[in-house]
């Protein structure tokens, strides 16, 4: 097992217990280290389990969902300054000026 497998296998199985010991099965821990996506999400929804003991799956689910989307924004907005940052590099370039 590779040290990246061995990271995910933790973090899924942290995960696993915080959820069991909500009482909810494991295999509901699996859906959402799927969708979380990464041993980081995966850690801050464990995180929020001990913390917060939500008292639904629906609490839950949604936090997930929270986290996928604050994942995605972050991932949007990194994505957008990129390519401002290339923009901002041509308009400054030589091959622009002499056009």
């Amino acid at each position: 097992m590779t040290p990246n497998q061995r990271m995910w296998a933790w973090s899924r199985d942290r995960l696993a217990a915080a959820v069991s010991s909500l009482g909810y099965p494991e295999e509901f821990a699996d859906l959402l280290a799927k969708q979380l996506g990464s041993p980081k999400a995966i850690d801050r929804m464990t995180s929020y389990i001990y913390l917060a003991r939500p008292g639904s799956v629906e609490m839950i689910v949604d936090e997930m969902l929270a986290i996928c989307a604050e994942i995605e924004s972050w991932r949007e907005k990194r994505d957008s300054r990129e390519a401002q940052d290339r923009y901002n590099a041509w308009l400054s370039s030589e091959e622009r000026q002499t056009e």
